[in-house]
Formats: structure tokens, sequence, C-alpha cells
């Protein structure tokens, strides 16, 4: 690995005593990931955090929740072990109070937009992450009836739930860099833009409120681009972002020529290092001299925060088991080499975009 790896990902420093207690808590994530779930759907974790500093006894937390004094037990009892509840004890009375752990389930977005995607998207499907290495597909989509598929394909059909919990996890990544991103891409004044997996149009509509001039073209799955005309319809832009219904890996698919810029946000971490480099070389035949491709990823291992470090690595087993059976979140490294290979230069690189942290970078045609 390279250099700049961290090192706690090099060197393994852990306590033998740390190292029992971190295997117990993968041994049973699967039972404390649900008890997390229960905990906030019946309002137990928010009852102890609205109680404040003076905490709240077992049994008003029941009562206030709804739920029998057994059934808080339990779930208070582990909230302990994981660190979500700490306990009071004063005058031979013991009361629960929220924990900083606990707080961020209930207050911090990132925490929760990966909480309802692990549960709505992953959770079931995961089951099946094993079986989905063997064969080199996405084989838990199988829990929503979509066998030999991807979830792209099949992201129009899935129930409503899954789909909010998914575009929401999506959005939350990607918009947080938008406004940086814009002030550099429109620092070249371009006219016309092709936005390559535009997915719901949010990137093609802040371009056209940013810069009343610029056109816009999408390109994505018909699914995509369905659900992508009517956001563009509804926020009064159809006259300058249009779309094209296609799938960039067939062979019978040509990018559209002329553009100023390429953009791709999250959207090459879709495909295999080999696809990123077809598509690019897809990219390159539409590009012309003067124009800048921009790709906007986070990569794990540019983040400054080691939570963000692990929330991509382990959204890597998302796209094993759940979207494409072969694709994953990239070192910067992997796909800016996979970029190269296309027949590009990598112009500029700019990282630690926005409160993710995500990567900008620029590539134009070697000519």
């Amino acid at each position: 690995m390279p250099k700049h790896i961290p090192e706690n990902y090099t060197k393994d420093a852990i306590r033998a005593i740390d190292a029992k207690f971190e295997a117990q808590k993968i041994a049973f994530a699967p039972l404390t990931f649900q008890a997390v779930r229960a905990l906030l759907e019946l309002g137990l974790l928010n009852v102890v955090s609205d109680s404040g500093e003076k905490g709240i006894s077992l049994e008003s937390a029941a009562e206030k929740a709804g739920i029998s004094l057994y059934g808080a037990q339990v779930l208070l009892e582990i909230a302990l072990g994981m660190n979500l509840v700490k306990i009071l004890s004063s005058d031979g009375e013991d009361r629960f109070v929220i924990g900083k752990t606990g707080w961020f389930l209930l207050e911090d977005e990132m925490t929760k937009v990966n909480f309802n995607f692990a549960n709505d998207v992953c959770y079931k499907g995961a089951f099946d992450l094993k079986r989905s290495i063997q064969e080199g597909k996405p084989l838990g989509l199988e829990v929503f009836g979509c066998e030999g598929k991807t979830i792209y394909d099949a992201l129009a059909s899935l129930p409503e739930k899954v789909k909010e919990s998914w575009f929401a996890f999506d959005h939350f990544y990607s918009d947080i860099g938008f406004e940086e991103a814009l002030s550099v891409v429109f620092s070249h004044n371009p006219k016309k833009i092709i936005d390559i997996g535009g997915n719901t149009a949010k990137w093609a509509i802040r371009c056209c409120k940013y810069n009343p001039d610029v056109e816009v073209t999408i390109v994505d799955l018909p699914g995509q681009t369905n659900a992508a005309e009517q956001k563009i319809a509804s926020a009064g832009f159809s006259k300058r972002i249009k779309t094209i219904a296609c799938n960039v890996l067939s062979d019978e698919t040509a990018i559209p020529a002329g553009a100023d810029i390429i953009w791709m946000s999250q959207f090459l971490d879709c495909f295999s290092l080999d696809e990123v480099t077809r598509i690019m070389k897809k990219v390159r035949l539409a590009s012309g001299p003067s124009t800048n491709v921009y790709i906007l990823e986070p990569f794990w291992d540019k983040q400054r925060f080691s939570a963000a470090s692990y929330s991509l690595q382990a959204t890597s087993l998302y796209f094993t088991c759940m979207a494409n059976g072969n694709s994953k979140m990239y070192r910067y490294g992997e796909l800016a080499g996979a970029v190269e290979n296309a027949g590009f230069d990598i112009a500029s690189a700019r990282h630690n975009l926005g409160s993710n942290d995500y990567s900008l970078i620029c590539c134009r045609s070697k000519q």
C-alpha cells in the first residue's frame, strides 16, 4: 500500500484485551444493529436523550416509550454496552442519560443516512455477501425479487422506503461537495455540459441555477432519466436540460461530442476498474482538445477522519452484494490509474471538498 496510508492501517497497536472486545462487537453485530433500530423506532433512545442531564429511571423510560419494563431493560442494557447511554446513580436509583455515541445516532446526519441505508437497502441482502463474491454478482438483490439485475436496473421497481433511503444516501454524500465544485467548473465559462450518470438531475439543476446560459445533457439509464425529467420539469429547466437514456457500457453507446465540460459525480465507483477504463475511452472520443473532464469522488485514503474512511470501506460491501457485484469505493491511485489508462492526463486533483472530503479530478485527453 502507498506510504500515505494512515498508521492505524499499518500497525497493530491495539491491546489484546481491547481487540477481544472488538471481536465480540463483530460477533454480535447483527443483533446489536437491530437493537439500535428498536431503540430508535420505539423512541426509547429519544426518551433518554430528552431527559437531559438528570436522566430517567428504567420504569419511567419504559412508560414514556410505551413498552414493557422487560423490553426497555434488555435494550438499555445493550445500549450501555455499546456506549449509547450511561448510568447516573444517586439516591439509590439508577438513571439513564444519553452518551456521545447515542447522540450521534440521534443527531448526526451522516450517521442517520448510513444507518437507514444499511437497514433498508443492505441488511437482508448482506446475508448473501459471500455468495456474491463467489459469483461476482449482486445476489443480495434477490431479497427484492430482482434476480439477474444491478440495483441501477432495479431502482425504479424497489419498494418506496428502499428507494427513499438509497437516494438519501446517494445525495447526502455528493451534494455537500457541489457548492465548491460549481465555482471550479464554471471558472472555464462552459456553455455545454454533459453529465454522465446524472441520476435525479440535482447537479444539472444546480448548474442551471448557477449560470443562466449553460445547457446540460444528462446521460443515464432509462429509469434514472425518467425520474430526472420529472425533476427538471418541476424546476423549470426543460429547455436547458436534456436527457439521453442509454447504458454507457453498451458497445452501441456513444457519448455526444461538443461539450465544454464532461461531468461525472459518484459515477465511476459504480464500475470495476476495467469498466472505468472502457467508459473513459468513450469519454475521450467525445472530448476535444479544450474539453475538461471532471470526476467527483470520495476516496477512502483521502479522508481526514477514520469514521469517513470506514464508511467508504463499508460502502464497498454494498456494491458487492447489492449494487453490481464488481465495484467498490476506490483509493485515489486506483481510479486515477484507470483513467490514465484510457488516454487521459490528470490535470489537477483537489481533495477535501465539502465536509465529506470529496476529491475533484480534472482530466484532459492526451494529445
